[in-house]
């Protein structure tokens, strides 16, 4: 162990002083493993896509009790010298039934609390739009939740909401690092905080679930058509309570079966090997509880549940709808039953469908593009609302959807209950979608990503993508390339100037190419992308077509093309996501 090591060891043993953390770190010093030293204390966590994220260990670059303490501290200087009144509007803090997240949310109230700012604090787990929906009904300062929505068991997160509501984004997440930086010295280890913490801390949890769901159920009605019968799972995750809550509000509760093996909050996620209701085999337990009980339908949503899942029985076999399927679905549903105006806006990420915005153009309401993630959908939606248009839903295809007079984060609850309303409304979803695809065209989605073994590896894979040409390869599998996207070097094919319009980044990679059609489609649009959270490399791929059968084929041409030409490293494990069950 080099002198440079020894010396973070020492300042992490200085600083630490819960006991199984110290303990860690002790035992890999003993042990002279560099290796894995170097890789938890070198680095520091940073704010990514979601806040901080990461495996629940020791070291500086993981979450735990002193880099939670760490965070809190910085994000509450960084409050009192940046907010209007931080201190008396204080801080909603939230957190679910991981491991270590009523902990972890005990440690940053008592952060803010030393640090003389008012805690607005959820006194049992709740699910993650309550931080954002309460930060907004409060007028607080900001909003903490301790999540790490559908990541493995292992892994816990720091998601931070800015006093609009939203996800903090550029350059407030600059700023917020900086600040923990000058902030490292624990002021305080007691999780109950210092003398008179009740004067600072005020528990909102009764009042928030009934301000929230009352929301809710101003936004939908059944009128005399109820939905049908539909299974319900939480995936072991913290959404019962606040699904039941809704459904008995609008007196729908009857017509749900909840999957008894998942309604409970479990930090290990027994029954899946994910607990992310995008990945294969995440429904299984719910579609066998479906199909035991003769119900067609099943709803889920991720442990944090603010995202949704749903699939349907069609004849015998079952279909699981992406998320670009049900953000059309509802988009449309939205615009159906708003009032008749001229100015409606919707907003989509960019690796999400076109057909919203195809929809649009046919019938008047504008559809724009966003990066991926929810804090740039919720910060431009407050832009659209700021400019008097009528901003009425946001989705992307990671099973996010989010309308504004809720919360402008993505919510899972709130989406579930819309697409009941759209059920009992239009029928079965899918006949729906089909005479969707019959009046606009046919769009056939295939997402899928590579598990990569590492930041090294990731980084030849693009490195290889962009010397296929200069600026860019003419062709990919025999198609031409009309326009060619590259965010992280801030290229744009198409622009003028060649700069990309939508922020660019090199802290990112993420590349879109636009392919010509063919006699038998109208083309492909597919982007390339890193995860933000997990160590994955992201594949979005659309084609267009007249006729279902030839958007497909055309999809899976191109699926196969990329994965002999451009992902052919024998470490990168490929893991579809499901789609038929």
């Amino acid at each position: 162990m080099d002198e440079g090591m020894d010396r973070l060891v020492k300042e992490w043993l200085r600083l630490d002083k819960d006991v199984s953390t110290r303990k860690e770190i002790e035992n890999l010093a003993a042990q002279n493993n560099v290796r894995e030293l170097e890789s938890r204390m070198k680095t520091r966590i940073q704010f990514g896509t979601a806040g901080l994220r990461a495996r629940m260990e020791a070291g500086f670059s993981r979450l735990n009790c002193l880099t939670v303490i760490q965070t809190s501290q910085g994000l509450a200087q960084y409050l009192i010298e940046n907010a209007f009144e931080a201190k008396e509007k204080g801080i909603v803090i939230g957190y679910d039934a991981r491991h270590n997240s009523s902990h972890f949310a005990e440690l940053a109230a008592a952060a803010f609390v030393a640090k003389g700012i008012r805690v607005w604090w959820y006194d049992d787990p709740v699910h993650t739009p309550l931080v954002p929906f309460a930060v907004r009904e409060l007028g607080s300062a900001a909003g903490v939740m301790i999540t790490a929505s559908h990541n493995p068991a292992s892994d816990n997160g720091y998601k931070v909401y800015a006093g609009n509501g939203c996800q903090i984004n550029s350059p407030a997440d600059a700023k917020i690092s900086a600040s923990i930086l000058q902030n490292l010295e624990p002021i305080t280890w007691d999780a109950v905080g210092p003398q008179n913490p009740l004067m600072l801390r005020q528990r909102i949890l009764t009042l928030m679930i009934n301000e929230y769901s009352n929301k809710i159920c101003q936004m939908i009605h059944f009128h005399e058509r109820k939905p049908p019968a539909f299974v319900y799972t939480p995936l072991h995750g913290v959404g019962l309570r606040y699904m039941l809550t809704v459904a008995k509000e609008l007196e729908i509760d009857q017509l749900m079966t909840v999957v008894e093996e998942q309604a409970l909050p479990d930090p290990n996620f027994p029954t899946v090997k994910y607990p992310n209701p995008e990945e294969k085999g995440a429904l299984d337990l719910a579609v066998s509880t479906a199909s035991s009980k003769g119900v067609n339908l099943v709803l889920a949503n991720d442990p944090d549940a603010d995202r949704f899942a749903a699939a349907e029985k069609v004849g015998s076999e079952w279909h699981q709808f992406t998320g670009d399927e049900i953000g059309v679905l509802l988009g449309y549903f939205l615009f159906q039953k708003a009032p008749a105006k001229t100015d409606y806006v919707m907003l989509t990420s960019t690796v999400s469908s076109q057909m919203l915005s195809e929809i649009g153009k046919k019938e008047g309401f504008k559809v724009e593009e966003c990066l991926t993630g929810f804090k740039w959908l919720g910060n431009r939606a407050i832009d659209v609302m700021k400019q008097g248009k009528a901003m009425l839903f946001a989705y992307e295809e990671a099973l996010g959807y989010m309308t504004p007079d809720i919360v402008l984060d993505k919510d899972g609850v709130m989406a579930a209950a819309l697409f009941l309303e759209a059920c009992s409304q239009s029928g079965s979803p899918y006949l729906m979608l089909g005479r969707l695809y019959q009046k606009f065209g046919f769009f056939k989605t295939l997402n899928t990503y590579w598990r990569s073994p590492s930041i090294d590896r990731t980084a030849n894979v693009f490195k290889a993508i962009r010397g296929l040409g200069t600026p860019f390869p003419e062709k990919v599998g025999g198609r031409s390339v009309n326009r060619w996207r590259d965010l992280t070097n801030d290229y744009d094919s198409e622009t003028q100037d060649k700069k990309a319009v939508l922020p660019a980044s090199a802290d990112i990679q993420m590349i879109t190419c636009w392919l010509s059609g063919t006699e038998t489609d109208d083309g492909i649009r597919f982007t390339v992308r890193t995860s933000g959270t997990e160590p994955k490399i992201k594949l979005y791929l659309e084609s267009r077509a007249k006729k279902q059968e030839d958007g497909v084929n055309a999809a899976y041409e191109m699926l196969r093309t990329l994965k002999l030409d451009w992902f052919y490293d024998s470490d990168l494990r490929i893991e579809e996501k499901c789609r038929n069950l």
